[in-house]
């Protein structure tokens, strides 16, 4: 089994998170929004398999680059 890191593309905050710890996403699936400049930044998984761990939630600052969750695929 492969983790693969979901990282923020953008420096924001957290607006919504839409999937939880244990859940599978399909490849697209989208698991957060970020908010930044007044722009909903959606975060959708890269692979397809089960979210093992959120690193962030709603209201939370976030850098370019940090790791936002956890895909086990």
């Amino acid at each position: 089994m492969a983790t693969t890191e979901v990282t923020s593309e953008v420096i924001g905050s957290v607006w919504k998170v839409e999937k939880a710890k244990g859940d599978a996403v399909a490849e697209g699936d989208q698991i957060m929004i970020l908010e930044s400049m007044k722009m909903e930044i959606p975060v959708e998984a890269p692979v397809a398999g089960t979210l093992t761990e959120v690193l962030v939630v709603p209201e939370d600052s976030v850098e370019e680059d940090q790791v936002l969750c956890l895909i086990e695929s």
